[in-house]
């Protein structure tokens, strides 16, 4: 089968095209023929290792340390058709078409994978009935992340929420999944991403390169940070008094500010680890077929460009999702 084979840690032509063998699925695990993956903010830290000291050197000890080795192909999210069973498998059929989240055994970037039809990090769900391949593999990781946080931060109706950072995958679902729970949302990003979270459903939208929305004397019942990047003091002054922070990417420092927050403050600060749970991909394929959010796709590459995915997405431009497209009569 073709897969793209990270080669080395780097740029984004550290990835290559191969012929690698087709796996074979385990008892309890499906063999996915996958129409379409993505490329995310994951898959380029990785690839590049965009990480701190420290944790560079745990990625190194746990993929490799002068190139990868333990695992080899990128990509965490997919759509396809299910194109055989091991003998235990008892939630899907061959022939269905699914959608979903390997997890960090990745793979995802190639024609084929192997997956557990349940597990701990790794989610497959029918397909929604209304959406194309492409459509729905740009659903597990963002919708996923949105939901987890939101749900953390207990969204009620007619409250403020602000998401900042929400012409990205996560944020564009974040604004739609506020919107679906009755909250006034505003969305932050840069100029060019303004109409598209218009076109979702936010409120209001804030050019960040124009206005600095902590700023502004505005106070909100909950601010959803996804890209980390806004000043901490300024989010918090920014809250309602017993208003939330919700911190998707936070550096370390951030931890010991959270707990003097807790301490001192009717307001909160939240933060943690997502976990992938196949009850919640199916809870987003149920909004999905009920038009209540849908996937934001800047642009479909096909698998062969992949490097230049990867390249368009380090410019920070990409709105939603990019999407990789897998033709299997090539």
């Amino acid at each position: 089968m073709k897969a793209i084979i990270w080669t080395n840690y780097g740029p984004p032509d550290v990835l290559q095209l191969k012929e690698v063998e087709k796996p074979t699925p385990k008892d309890n695990e499906v063999l996915i023929k996958v129409h379409a993956t993505t490329v995310t903010a994951g898959d380029c830290e990785l690839r590049g290792l965009k990480f701190s000291f420290l944790l560079r050197l745990l990625i190194r000890l746990g993929f490799g340390l002068r190139k990868p080795k333990k695992i080899t192909i990128l990509g965490v999210e997919l759509a396809g058709e299910i194109e055989s069973i091991g003998k235990d498998v008892k939630l899907f059929k061959k022939g269905d078409q699914v959608f979903g989240t390997t997890g960090p055994g990745l793979g995802a970037n190639a024609e084929y994978v192997c997956l557990p039809e349940e597990g701990k990090t790794v989610s497959v769900a029918i397909k929604p009935t209304n959406m194309t391949y492409e459509e729905a593999a740009a659903v597990p990781r963002g919708g996923l992340e949105a939901l987890h946080f939101l749900r953390k931060g207990n969204i009620q109706s007619g409250q403020k929420v602000l998401i900042n950072g929400a012409g990205g995958s996560i944020g564009t679902f974040a604004v739609q999944l506020a919107k679906s729970l009755g909250a006034e949302v505003i969305g932050v990003d840069s100029t060019k991403k303004l109409d598209v979270l218009r076109t979702i459903g936010a409120d209001k939208v804030i050019d960040y390169t124009q206005e600095d929305f902590t700023k502004s004397g505005e106070t909100y019942d909950v601010i959803f940070d996804v890209v980390g990047k806004s000043s901490f003091s300024g989010c918090i002054r920014s809250l309602k008094r017993k208003g939330i922070y919700l911190l998707a990417n936070p550096k370390l420092s951030l931890y010991i500010r959270r707990l003097w927050i807790l301490m001192t403050s009717s307001k909160k600060v939240i933060t943690g680890i997502t976990s992938y749970k196949t009850k919640d991909l199916i809870f987003l394929k149920e909004l999905i077929e009920a038009g209540k959010i849908k996937s934001v796709i800047d642009r479909l590459y096909p698998l062969e460009q992949i490097v230049e995915a990867h390249s368009y997405f380090e410019t920070g431009q990409k709105t939603g999702n990019l999407v990789i497209t897998v033709d299997h009569n090539n």
